[in-house]
């Protein structure tokens, strides 16, 4: 009986060896099934990341084309005109191309090539031209009928209150003015 105690404690034994093994095979294959799944999801977000990009990059070309093409004929400009009547040909066509300066630089800090410290700093030195100013001043309805939670209308707001800090600034060193925004 001794015997026989021994001989089923060992084929036990392996046994549990066995299952063990096994179970640990299971797990390992386990992790690299959970593994390989993060890495696709990955790559399904850096893929939808880029195509994003390839998007805005597009919009904004076509943005570009659009408005040079008001810029060149008075006639096309007519169909996006929500400035004053009474404006001059010649000042909104500068409106216009302001307007272009002004969403390439909307588009550099969405396309995440400048963050909004520097979006901050490069809309600091555009605006110190007053043609620039009068655009925005003449734009603002326009920025009024955006989502305020938007991230145009907040950037719009960072614009409105670095123009006011210019304004309000005692010296010619503009490139000081304002407080850039925390990252």
């Amino acid at each position: 009986m001794a015997t026989r105690k021994n001989i089923t404690g060992r084929f036990g034994s392996a046994a549990a060896g066995m299952l063990l093994a096994t179970a640990g095979v299971s797990l390992a294959a386990r992790q690299r099934a959970v593994d390989a799944e993060r890495l696709r999801i990955r790559r399904l977000e850096l893929e939808e990341a880029a195509s994003r990009r390839r998007a805005l990059a597009h919009q904004q070309r076509l943005h570009w084309e659009l408005l040079s093409r008001a810029i060149d004929d008075p006639s096309l400009a007519s169909v996006i005109d929500t400035y004053a009547h009474d404006l001059p040909a010649a000042k909104r066509r500068q409106y216009f191309y302001a307007n272009a300066w002004y969403t390439n630089l909307y588009h550099l800090y969405r396309a995440g090539l400048v963050d909004q410290e520097e979006l901050y700093g490069h809309a600091r030195e555009l605006f110190q031209n007053p043609l620039m100013r009068e655009y925005w001043e003449a734009s603002r309805g326009q920025r009024a009928t955006l989502k305020q939670s938007s991230d145009e209308a907040r950037i719009g707001r960072l614009v409105d209150g670095l123009i006011n800090d210019l304004d309000e600034s005692n010296t010619e060193e503009w490139w000081v003015v304002g407080t850039p925004p925390t990252p």
